[in-house]
């Protein structure tokens, strides 16, 4: 698979659990100081991430990333949306 629809494929699962995110923290509109942790587990134990990837993915590393991805992209202000962003990364990362 090409790296931009692997990228592509990537924010599109990053997307689905935004989504299921902010309906499991309605009450809350979304607020979740320990999204990470959330976003980590529902990305390694119910989505196809760890297949994209190209096999294991470590909750514990994925929520490290994902927090240093967090603040990359508040830093930087690369553009885009953040599930763009994150997904390369990530696939970087991982050499899927």
């Amino acid at each position: 698979m090409a790296t931009d629809d692997l990228v592509a494929q990537v924010s599109e699962v990053l997307h689905q659990a935004a989504e299921t995110h902010h309906t499991v923290y309605a009450i809350t509109d979304g607020a979740d100081d320990d999204w990470a942790s959330w976003y980590s587990d529902w990305l390694t134990s119910l989505s196809e991430l760890p297949d994209l990837l190209g096999g294991e993915v470590v909750r514990s590393e994925l929520t490290y990333l994902l927090v240093l991805l967090d603040r990359e992209y508040m830093e930087q202000d690369p553009g885009g949306s953040w599930e763009d962003h994150y997904a390369g990364r990530l696939v970087e990362h991982f050499g899927a």
